[in-house]
């Protein structure tokens, strides 16, 4: 089965929990790999990050996964907030630098003293070890003997740039940093948006020539409004995807505009994973329906109601026909 995952974020407010809780259970119940949840810009969702990490942990089969950051955080504050990630139980994370808080930008001082993602994932593995130096299992029929295990591992994911970091000063920066990434202890590593699938294979084509090993999982957006679009160009620095960009200013409806996006999501995630990605990692917006339409339509086979999907039902799984705009695939792509 093709891997899948989804990115949440904290409820702003406490009436906005019981519908999070409601939309985790629906994910949680299609099977994905992990449920990442986002940490405010400078911390200031951090305590609520942690508890719908506890949530998904006690309430779902699902691994969570935690987001850190560099921004917002020292060395002291950041090793602490891990070994309170670790005393709960999640041992999975995504460790970004994150971007300047509001009011600054690149050329003002916001960092401490951890100042890089690779630091970051260092500053992971580092706690965990002096943590859990080892592991102890006991010896059945042996009351005082115990067995010395190697010590448990976090799994730490990074991001990647399809089309260069927007804070990159020459095309090779971006790989120079998931290099080091990798080297300080990555295991993994997933792509902020893009657009088109060649932008995602021509990467990853580049990354492995540059020596990159982890995978690198394609992030993928449905983007159901023109509002949505001018927002994430915005924060991302990608260029207009004018065929997307039309369909979504032509539809005059909400549920037209919605089926634009998950088509075309659909069709990039179909394509990526044509071109041998190893799985595909959805934007939720904390919504359900909309993300799980696009696996649907894409062909990637969901779990029902917790139940793992049966042998061979791939074929028969359930498909919602595709927007006539992106009806077919955009092109064949190879890595």
């Amino acid at each position: 089965m093709t891997p899948f995952s989804f990115e949440l974020y904290p409820p702003r407010t406490p009436a906005r929990t019981a519908a999070l809780e409601g939309t985790i259970r629906r994910l949680a119940a299609a099977g994905p790999d992990f449920l990442s949840v986002t940490y405010g810009a400078g911390g200031s969702t951090g305590g609520e990050s942690l508890r719908v990490l506890r949530w998904i942990r006690e309430n779902t089969d699902v691994d969570p996964l935690a987001h850190l950051t560099c921004v917002g955080n020292d060395y002291v504050t950041a090793s602490a907030l891990i070994r309170e990630f670790l005393d709960a139980g999640i041992e999975r994370f995504l460790a970004v630098r994150g971007d300047p808080p509001a009011g600054k930008d690149e050329d003002d001082a916001f960092l401490g003293d951890l100042r890089t993602s690779a630091e970051l994932v260092q500053l992971i593995h580092r706690v965990q070890a002096e943590r859990a130096p080892y592991g102890e299992t006991a010896i059945p029929g042996q009351p005082d003997a115990v067995r010395v295990d190697p010590r448990p591992r976090a799994r730490t994911t990074v991001a990647a740039f399809p089309n260069g970091h927007p804070r990159s000063r020459h095309p090779r920066e971006h790989l120079d940093a998931l290099l080091a990434k990798q080297a300080a202890g990555a295991d993994a590593a997933i792509t902020q948006l893009f657009f088109h699938a060649d932008d995602y294979l021509r990467f990853v084509e580049r990354a492995r020539a540059a020596g990159v090993t982890i995978p690198i999982l394609p992030g993928v957006m449905p983007v159901t409004s023109p509002a949505k679009l001018r927002r994430m160009l915005e924060l991302t620095g990608e260029p207009l995807p004018a065929e997307l960009s039309v369909s979504l200013e032509v539809e005059p409806t909400p549920e037209g505009r919605r089926e634009v996006g998950v088509a075309y999501a659909a069709r990039l995630a179909r394509d990526v994973l044509a071109g041998g990605a190893p799985g595909i990692h959805l934007y939720a917006f904390n919504e359900h329906e909309t993300v799980l339409a696009v696996l649907r339509e894409a062909g990637v086979p969901l779990r029902e109601a917790g139940v793992p999907l049966r042998e061979g039902a791939a074929a028969d799984a359930p498909r919602t026909d595709p927007h006539p705009a992106f009806a077919g695939s955009t092109k064949e792509t190879t890595r």
